[in-house]
């Protein structure tokens, strides 16, 4: 007699959602974790770790204002990720917007002229030489007004909105840095300015959040998966495009760094929204997200109290944990990125994943 057992389940929980606004002041980091738990074991180890706990639900940023709560959430983290299938990914908005900048307000201008741009990961070091040099080498607020009048462009889509692009462009001290300003402030480069016009191309974080999420839990998973989410109206976006993910059934792969990569079909066949009171698993992916965000902002200055950044940090393993980030250590930056398909991957998704869904 044949044994029914349960498809493997993955719970996720998003913090730092704003849509197409990557520049918000008070929400620099976005990220998403995901753990393969039960609701049972979930129950069972916060009424381990918080066995007074009153509340309907376990809520991260309630419990991190006590300090008394510190070394539980703590230990908490601790057995989640000791014993537990887990990913939390975690990016730098600003960043990720200069980022999307150099990809598509630079990089179209050097493909035009035979150039790869993508090779060995030199989007990525533009991107960061940027993020960390550009206030002072092109200008502040030239460079934060620059940054704000490219997501405007990518949103409207509007003569109006690329003339305004350009005219940005050209308001900074581009002569500093004319291989990343020159297409736009020099020539306004109409396949630039045409890529940015795509109706696929759009700054919403979630899409990259999710692909990073996704290769690992492709990797983590024995077979066959399931998501399940919170009901939350930010986590209707990632529900979207997880569903669009699982619906691609054309048989590609693609390389995105030395550790990570993407492959469709996916193992992942059922996305469903749960009210996070009824689901403790769920609960706890809050808890890990909201952990690492609270992190990330303690670590670059932006914020303080909580728990102890590197107390937390010096639970994940080197696999549990992703984050996009500048580095200007652009050597390694090379290594990592060599050979990778990143041309290829911003082609396919923007044609497959972006923009509205398809009847």
């Amino acid at each position: 007699m044949s044994q029914n057992i349960e498809m493997e389940c993955f719970r996720i929980d998003e913090s730092g959602y704003t849509g197409f606004d990557l520049l918000n002041p008070d929400q620099r980091f976005q990220g998403a974790s995901a753990v393969a738990i039960s609701d049972e074991d979930a129950a069972r180890l916060i009424k381990e770790h918080f066995p007074r706990l009153q509340a309907p639900e376990l809520k991260y940023r309630s419990l991190s204002r006590r300090d008394g709560n510190h070394q539980r959430l703590l230990s908490l983290q601790r057995d989640l990720l000791t014993h537990y299938k887990s990913v939390t990914y975690i990016c730098d908005k600003r960043f990720l917007l200069v980022l999307m900048f150099v990809d598509y307000a630079v990089e179209p201008f050097y493909y035009e002229r035979g150039m790869d741009f993508y090779a060995n990961g030199q989007n990525y070091a533009m991107a960061s030489l940027l993020t960390v040099a550009g206030p002072t080498l092109l200008g502040q607020p030239a460079f934060d007004i620059l940054l704000a009048a490219f997501q405007n462009a990518v949103k409207d889509k509007t003569p109006e909105a690329m003339k305004a692009l350009v005219t940005a462009a050209r308001a900074t001290r581009w002569q500093q840095l004319p291989e990343a300003l020159g297409p736009l402030a020099q020539f306004a480069a109409p396949e630039c300015l045409s890529a940015i016009a795509n109706p696929g191309v759009d700054t919403d974080a979630a899409l990259v959040v999710l692909q990073s999420l996704i290769s690992r839990m492709e990797v983590l998973a024995d077979g066959a998966y399931r998501v399940e989410h919170d009901q939350s109206k930010n986590l209707l976006r990632y529900h979207e495009l997880l569903q669009r993910f699982i619906d691609h059934e054309q048989d590609v792969e693609f390389r995105q760094t030395q550790i990570a990569s993407i492959k469709f079909p996916l193992k992942l066949t059922e996305v469903t929204q749960v009210d996070s009171k009824a689901s403790p698993a769920v609960q706890l992916a809050d808890v890990m997200i909201g952990a690492a965000i609270e992190a990330a902002n303690n670590m670059t200055g932006l914020r303080s109290g909580g728990l102890d950044p590197e107390a937390l940090m010096s639970l994940y393993a080197e696999n549990q944990f992703i984050h996009l980030t500048p580095s200007i250590d652009f050597e390694e930056q090379r290594r990592f990125r060599e050979g990778t398909q990143a041309s290829e991957v911003i082609d396919y998704f923007a044609a497959n994943f972006f923009g509205p869904r398809k009847a």
